[in-house]
């Protein structure tokens, strides 16, 4: 087998405008199917997109024998429901993040794909882009000094009550939808878990799901902190600082695969209002194909995922004790 065969469990937005596209662009990649609870959704966008079969159910998808791995975009508390399925069916998973609705049910899918000999990956497209691949490298080399510092933006409006990200009990709010990401990035660039963490949390009275985020992590020799909101002007950016310079991310997270990347990085302890900035730009790629290619190299060749169950699980503890930290609820 060269390919993996993808089947794609829903009809999401993410699925039908970022990750199927990803699937049909990445090399080692086959997209052979798609599930939708309702079988005329599922044949219009296995139409429109070029899917030879659309089936009208996730059952019928996972005892498919053409499918080799599923694309797990449903709600938040359905992951560990689905992911787990998958799993016993034999098919690896690709599963959106955050993992689970919380650390105990993102082990318990890690333990389950491990017992069923299955990968597991968590959707942490963004880690797969070349800006960050340099961003990781630079920090591990050294080329701004020791980390101190990491300051994450990310925000988004979406005031709509009946939309997943709006609805508690489905794993809703901002923490959960975005702040996920400040929190994996950060850990990822110190290199450890963080000793301690602090945040405070704004509510909607309505729904009341976390509607303003902030946040502070506690890695030692430095501190983390992010903001994240869901009913706030759309942006997102992230400020890595260290002894000997910084690093500057235009658009960190959602780069469209048609734009350049660019990062900038400071050095010398050059004045403010004029530094030695160096931008370094990087061609228009699809990050989604490059996370499903990821994948594609674990399940062909045994390579050992970027993102391993471990990690997902470390990341959803520091989700758990932010949520746990705030008084403000």
């Amino acid at each position: 087998m060269d390919k993996v065969c993808w089947g794609v469990m829903s009809t999401a937005k993410i699925a039908r405008e970022n990750v199927i596209p990803g699937i049909k662009a990445a090399e080692n990649a086959e997209l052979v199917a798609v599930a939708s609870r309702h079988l005329d959704r599922a044949r219009q966008l296995a139409t429109s997109a070029g899917i030879p079969t659309a089936h009208g159910s996730y059952d019928d998808l996972l005892t498919d024998p053409g499918v080799d791995a599923v694309y797990v975009p449903l709600p938040n508390h359905m992951h560990l429901e689905w992911t787990e399925r998958a799993a016993r069916a034999g098919k690896h998973v690709l599963c959106e993040k955050p993992l689970g609705l919380d650390a105990g049910e993102a082990r318990q899918m890690v333990d389950t794909c491990q017992t069923e000999g299955v990968i597991l990956l968590e959707a942490f497209m963004y880690q797969f882009h070349p800006q960050w691949q340099a961003v990781f490298d630079m920090v591990r080399s050294g080329r701004i000094g020791e980390l101190r510092s990491v300051q994450s933006w990310f925000s988004y409006h979406n005031d709509d009550p009946s939309n997943i990200r709006n609805v508690a009990a489905w794993g809703g709010g901002a923490l959960m939808d975005i702040g996920c990401y400040c929190i994996h990035l950060s850990r990822r660039l110190f290199g450890r878990e963080p000793a301690g963490v602090a945040g405070r949390m704004k509510y909607d009275p309505d729904s009341g799901v976390d509607i303003l985020t902030s946040a502070t992590l506690d890695f030692g020799t430095g501190t983390a902190g992010f903001t994240v909101g869901t009913r706030i002007e759309p942006d997102q950016r992230v400020h890595i600082y260290g002894t000997e310079g910084r690093i500057e991310i235009d658009v960190p997270f959602n780069i469209p695969p048609d734009r350049e990347a660019k990062v900038r990085v400071t050095t010398g302890r050059t004045s403010p209002a004029d530094p030695h900035t160096e931008i370094l730009t990087f061609a228009p790629v699809d990050h989604y194909a490059l996370e499903v290619e990821a994948m594609g190299r674990a399940v062909l060749g045994g390579e050992l995922p970027v993102q391993t169950g471990a990690d997902s699980i470390a990341n959803m503890l520091v989700v758990d004790s932010l949520a746990a930290s705030d008084s403000g609820h």
